[in-house]
Protein backbone atom coordinates (compact mmCIF):
# COMPACT_ATOMS: atom_id res chain seq x y z
CA UNK A 1 0.00 0.00 0.00
CA UNK A 2 1.48 3.36 -0.77
CA UNK A 3 2.18 6.03 1.74
CA UNK A 4 1.07 8.53 -0.74
CA UNK A 5 -3.20 8.73 -1.01
CA UNK A 6 -4.61 9.01 -4.51
CA UNK A 7 -3.88 12.93 -5.86
CA UNK A 8 -7.40 14.18 -7.40
CA UNK A 9 -6.88 17.84 -9.35
CA UNK A 10 -9.98 20.28 -9.15
CA UNK A 11 -10.52 23.23 -11.81
CA UNK A 12 -12.85 25.44 -9.71
CA UNK A 13 -13.84 28.97 -8.77
CA UNK A 14 -13.51 29.84 -5.15
CA UNK A 15 -16.50 29.81 -2.86
CA UNK A 16 -16.35 32.42 0.32
CA UNK A 17 -19.03 30.66 2.10
CA UNK A 18 -17.43 27.34 1.93
CA UNK A 19 -20.69 26.14 0.33
CA UNK A 20 -19.75 25.26 -3.01
CA UNK A 21 -17.03 25.61 -5.41
CA UNK A 22 -13.14 24.94 -4.91
CA UNK A 23 -14.14 24.70 -0.44
CA UNK A 24 -16.52 22.04 -1.53
CA UNK A 25 -14.43 19.60 -4.06
CA UNK A 26 -11.48 20.32 -1.38
CA UNK A 27 -13.48 18.89 1.29
CA UNK A 28 -14.87 16.41 -0.46
CA UNK A 29 -12.19 14.67 -2.03
CA UNK A 30 -10.24 14.69 1.17
CA UNK A 31 -13.35 13.65 3.23
CA UNK A 32 -12.77 10.60 0.53
CA UNK A 33 -9.26 9.71 1.02
CA UNK A 34 -7.53 12.14 -1.39
CA UNK A 35 -5.22 14.57 -1.51
CA UNK A 36 -6.49 17.12 -3.79
CA UNK A 37 -4.92 19.70 -5.71
CA UNK A 38 -6.56 23.14 -6.31
CA UNK A 39 -6.66 25.17 -9.62
CA UNK A 40 -8.29 28.20 -9.24
CA UNK A 41 -10.68 29.28 -12.11
CA UNK A 42 -12.81 32.17 -10.86
CA UNK A 43 -13.03 34.36 -7.64
CA UNK A 44 -16.56 34.61 -6.64
CA UNK A 45 -18.35 37.20 -4.44
CA UNK A 46 -21.38 34.80 -2.96
CA UNK A 47 -22.54 33.61 0.13
CA UNK A 48 -25.40 31.01 0.86
CA UNK A 49 -27.91 32.74 -1.20
CA UNK A 50 -26.16 33.11 -4.64
CA UNK A 51 -23.42 34.81 -6.36
CA UNK A 52 -23.23 38.19 -6.17
CA UNK A 53 -20.11 38.80 -8.53
CA UNK A 54 -17.91 36.82 -10.75
CA UNK A 55 -13.84 37.94 -11.47
CA UNK A 56 -12.49 34.99 -13.45
CA UNK A 57 -8.53 34.33 -13.07
CA UNK A 58 -6.39 34.98 -16.26
CA UNK A 59 -5.78 32.08 -18.59
CA UNK A 60 -2.05 32.05 -18.21
CA UNK A 61 -2.58 31.88 -14.16
CA UNK A 62 -4.65 29.03 -14.44
CA UNK A 63 -2.55 27.10 -16.66
CA UNK A 64 0.38 27.94 -14.70
CA UNK A 65 -1.31 26.41 -11.66
CA UNK A 66 -1.94 23.67 -13.16
CA UNK A 67 1.55 22.90 -15.17
CA UNK A 68 3.08 23.85 -11.90
CA UNK A 69 1.45 20.70 -10.36
CA UNK A 70 1.10 18.32 -12.45
CA UNK A 71 4.59 18.20 -13.11
CA UNK A 72 5.51 17.70 -9.26
CA UNK A 73 3.07 14.91 -8.59
CA UNK A 74 1.11 12.06 -10.22
CA UNK A 75 -2.35 12.64 -10.50
CA UNK A 76 -5.11 10.04 -10.48
CA UNK A 77 -8.56 12.11 -11.48
CA UNK A 78 -9.20 15.82 -12.18
CA UNK A 79 -12.41 17.07 -11.87
CA UNK A 80 -13.56 20.49 -13.40
CA UNK A 81 -16.65 22.76 -12.36
CA UNK A 82 -16.77 26.25 -12.65
CA UNK A 83 -14.56 27.99 -15.51
CA UNK A 84 -15.43 31.55 -15.31
CA UNK A 85 -14.59 32.65 -18.94
CA UNK A 86 -14.16 31.45 -22.53
CA UNK A 87 -10.50 31.77 -22.48
CA UNK A 88 -10.01 28.74 -19.48
CA UNK A 89 -11.78 26.61 -21.20
CA UNK A 90 -9.30 26.64 -24.02
CA UNK A 91 -6.73 26.77 -21.58
CA UNK A 92 -7.90 23.98 -19.08
CA UNK A 93 -8.93 21.74 -22.77
CA UNK A 94 -5.47 22.20 -23.61
CA UNK A 95 -3.68 20.86 -20.49
CA UNK A 96 -5.88 18.06 -19.94
CA UNK A 97 -5.41 16.75 -23.34
CA UNK A 98 -1.96 15.49 -22.35
CA UNK A 99 -3.14 13.25 -20.05
CA UNK A 100 -5.92 11.28 -22.04
CA UNK A 101 -5.55 8.58 -19.42
CA UNK A 102 -6.25 10.32 -16.35
CA UNK A 103 -10.43 10.14 -15.43
CA UNK A 104 -12.12 13.30 -15.48
CA UNK A 105 -15.52 14.23 -14.21
CA UNK A 106 -16.96 17.48 -15.39
CA UNK A 107 -20.04 19.21 -13.37
CA UNK A 108 -20.94 21.17 -16.04
CA UNK A 109 -21.48 24.84 -13.25
CA UNK A 110 -23.98 26.79 -16.03
CA UNK A 111 -25.87 28.65 -12.96
CA UNK A 112 -26.06 28.55 -8.92
CA UNK A 113 -28.18 27.55 -7.41
CA UNK A 114 -30.66 30.70 -6.99
CA UNK A 115 -30.48 30.53 -10.67
CA UNK A 116 -27.59 33.52 -11.17
CA UNK A 117 -26.29 32.91 -14.74
CA UNK A 118 -22.74 31.83 -15.34
CA UNK A 119 -22.05 30.72 -18.91
CA UNK A 120 -22.65 32.38 -21.95
CA UNK A 121 -23.48 30.75 -25.16
CA UNK A 122 -20.10 30.90 -26.78
CA UNK A 123 -18.53 29.31 -23.09
CA UNK A 124 -21.36 26.23 -23.88
CA UNK A 125 -20.23 26.38 -27.44
CA UNK A 126 -16.38 25.84 -25.64
CA UNK A 127 -17.21 23.29 -23.87
CA UNK A 128 -19.12 21.12 -26.54
CA UNK A 129 -16.33 21.74 -28.69
CA UNK A 130 -13.61 21.44 -26.31
CA UNK A 131 -14.33 19.60 -23.01
CA UNK A 132 -16.97 17.19 -23.52
CA UNK A 133 -14.96 15.28 -25.70
CA UNK A 134 -12.17 14.76 -23.32
CA UNK A 135 -14.51 14.00 -20.57
CA UNK A 136 -14.82 11.01 -18.33
CA UNK A 137 -18.00 11.77 -16.95
CA UNK A 138 -20.79 14.31 -16.88
CA UNK A 139 -22.44 14.56 -14.04
CA UNK A 140 -25.35 17.48 -14.89
CA UNK A 141 -28.83 18.26 -13.72
CA UNK A 142 -31.75 17.89 -15.63
CA UNK A 143 -31.62 21.46 -15.88
CA UNK A 144 -28.31 21.80 -17.28
CA UNK A 145 -28.49 18.44 -19.34
CA UNK A 146 -31.31 20.03 -21.59
CA UNK A 147 -29.80 23.46 -21.75
CA UNK A 148 -26.36 21.82 -23.28
CA UNK A 149 -28.39 20.38 -26.37
CA UNK A 150 -31.81 21.70 -26.70
CA UNK A 151 -31.80 24.25 -30.08
CA UNK A 152 -33.43 27.26 -28.24
CA UNK A 153 -34.38 28.50 -31.63
CA UNK A 154 -37.11 25.06 -31.71
CA UNK A 155 -39.78 25.57 -29.49
CA UNK A 156 -41.05 22.08 -29.74
CA UNK A 157 -37.28 20.58 -28.72
CA UNK A 158 -38.24 19.30 -25.44
CA UNK A 159 -36.05 15.78 -24.46
CA UNK A 160 -36.60 13.78 -22.06
CA UNK A 161 -33.92 12.91 -19.73
CA UNK A 162 -32.78 9.65 -21.77
CA UNK A 163 -32.71 11.71 -25.04
CA UNK A 164 -30.92 14.98 -23.58
CA UNK A 165 -28.15 11.68 -22.22
CA UNK A 166 -27.87 10.21 -25.59
CA UNK A 167 -27.27 13.84 -27.26
CA UNK A 168 -24.56 14.41 -24.61
CA UNK A 169 -22.71 11.36 -25.61
CA UNK A 170 -22.68 12.10 -29.19
CA UNK A 171 -21.10 15.16 -28.42
CA UNK A 172 -18.21 12.70 -27.03
CA UNK A 173 -18.08 11.93 -23.30
CA UNK A 174 -18.02 8.52 -22.41
CA UNK A 175 -20.60 8.77 -19.19
CA UNK A 176 -23.39 11.30 -18.41
CA UNK A 177 -25.02 10.95 -15.13
CA UNK A 178 -28.01 12.96 -14.59
CA UNK A 179 -29.32 14.19 -11.36
CA UNK A 180 -33.40 14.58 -11.11
CA UNK A 181 -32.86 17.08 -7.66
CA UNK A 182 -34.91 19.80 -10.36
CA UNK A 183 -37.76 17.47 -11.33
CA UNK A 184 -41.18 17.53 -10.17
CA UNK A 185 -41.07 13.61 -8.79
CA UNK A 186 -41.39 12.23 -5.22
CA UNK A 187 -38.27 10.91 -5.00
CA UNK A 188 -35.01 12.12 -6.68
CA UNK A 189 -34.00 9.70 -9.68
CA UNK A 190 -29.94 9.81 -10.34
CA UNK A 191 -29.82 8.02 -14.30
CA UNK A 192 -26.62 7.01 -15.20
CA UNK A 193 -25.88 6.38 -18.93
CA UNK A 194 -23.26 4.81 -21.36
CA UNK A 195 -22.49 4.34 -24.75
CA UNK A 196 -24.89 1.38 -24.51
CA UNK A 197 -27.90 3.08 -22.88
CA UNK A 198 -28.81 3.39 -18.93
CA UNK A 199 -25.88 1.93 -16.83
CA UNK A 200 -27.83 1.97 -13.58
CA UNK A 201 -30.99 4.27 -12.07
CA UNK A 202 -30.90 5.64 -8.48
CA UNK A 203 -33.37 6.52 -6.60
CA UNK A 204 -33.46 8.47 -2.77
CA UNK A 205 -35.47 10.84 -0.28
CA UNK A 206 -36.29 13.68 -1.53
CA UNK A 207 -34.74 15.74 1.58
CA UNK A 208 -36.35 18.90 2.56
CA UNK A 209 -34.51 22.55 2.33
CA UNK A 210 -31.84 23.71 -0.55
CA UNK A 211 -28.14 22.89 -0.83
CA UNK A 212 -25.68 24.94 -1.73
CA UNK A 213 -23.09 22.63 -3.45
CA UNK A 214 -24.80 19.13 -3.48
CA UNK A 215 -23.64 19.19 -7.38
CA UNK A 216 -20.25 20.34 -6.20
CA UNK A 217 -20.15 17.58 -3.71
CA UNK A 218 -21.38 14.39 -6.03
CA UNK A 219 -18.66 15.27 -8.61
CA UNK A 220 -15.57 15.83 -6.26
CA UNK A 221 -16.67 12.38 -4.46
CA UNK A 222 -16.58 10.27 -8.10
CA UNK A 223 -13.77 11.71 -9.06
CA UNK A 224 -11.90 10.61 -5.53
CA UNK A 225 -13.68 6.77 -5.80
CA UNK A 226 -12.34 6.81 -9.06
CA UNK A 227 -8.99 8.14 -7.90
CA UNK A 228 -9.23 5.27 -5.07
CA UNK A 229 -9.41 2.49 -8.44
CA UNK A 230 -13.69 1.77 -8.15
CA UNK A 231 -15.29 1.12 -11.75
CA UNK A 232 -17.71 4.02 -12.80
CA UNK A 233 -20.64 2.16 -12.07
CA UNK A 234 -19.34 1.66 -8.25
CA UNK A 235 -18.15 5.04 -7.46
CA UNK A 236 -21.41 6.40 -8.62
CA UNK A 237 -23.24 4.44 -6.64
CA UNK A 238 -20.96 5.48 -3.15
CA UNK A 239 -20.46 9.05 -4.34
CA UNK A 240 -24.43 9.50 -4.62
CA UNK A 241 -24.41 7.41 -0.76
CA UNK A 242 -21.78 9.63 0.72
CA UNK A 243 -23.44 12.87 -0.94
CA UNK A 244 -26.84 12.19 0.08
CA UNK A 245 -25.76 11.52 4.00
CA UNK A 246 -23.95 14.81 3.30
CA UNK A 247 -26.85 16.53 2.24
CA UNK A 248 -29.31 14.35 5.23
CA UNK A 249 -26.80 15.85 7.78
CA UNK A 250 -26.63 19.38 6.04
CA UNK A 251 -26.58 22.67 8.19
CA UNK A 252 -27.69 26.39 7.28
CA UNK A 253 -25.39 28.43 8.95
CA UNK A 254 -26.60 31.64 7.25
CA UNK A 255 -29.87 33.26 5.62
CA UNK A 256 -29.99 31.20 2.34
CA UNK A 257 -28.90 27.31 1.30
CA UNK A 258 -28.17 24.75 3.61
CA UNK A 259 -24.39 23.67 3.44
CA UNK A 260 -23.83 19.49 2.96
CA UNK A 261 -22.08 18.47 6.07
CA UNK A 262 -19.05 16.68 4.01
CA UNK A 263 -17.59 15.31 7.07
CA UNK A 264 -20.87 14.18 8.70
CA UNK A 265 -19.15 10.71 9.51
CA UNK A 266 -16.61 12.25 11.50
CA UNK A 267 -19.13 13.97 14.18
CA UNK A 268 -18.04 11.05 16.86
CA UNK A 269 -20.24 12.87 19.77
CA UNK A 270 -23.40 11.45 18.14
CA UNK A 271 -23.94 7.34 18.51
CA UNK A 272 -27.37 7.58 16.89
CA UNK A 273 -26.01 9.80 13.92
CA UNK A 274 -23.03 7.17 13.56
CA UNK A 275 -24.96 4.02 13.88
CA UNK A 276 -27.54 5.45 11.27
CA UNK A 277 -24.59 6.06 8.89
CA UNK A 278 -23.33 2.69 9.39
CA UNK A 279 -26.85 1.14 7.80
Amino acid sequence: MSDIPPIVLTFSATDPSGGAGMQADVLTIASMGCHPLSVVTAITVQDSSGVEDVQAVDADWVVDQARTVLEDMPVAAFKIGMLGSLENIAAIAEVISDYPDVPLVFDPVLASGRGDELANEDMLDALRELLLPQTTLLTPNSMEARRLIVDESNEADDPSLAESAKRILQLGCEYVLITGTHEHTPKVINTLYGEGGLLRSDTWPRLPGIYHGSGCTLSSAIAALLANGLSMEDAVREAQEYTWEALKYGFRPGMGQHIPDRLFWGRGDDDEKSEETRH
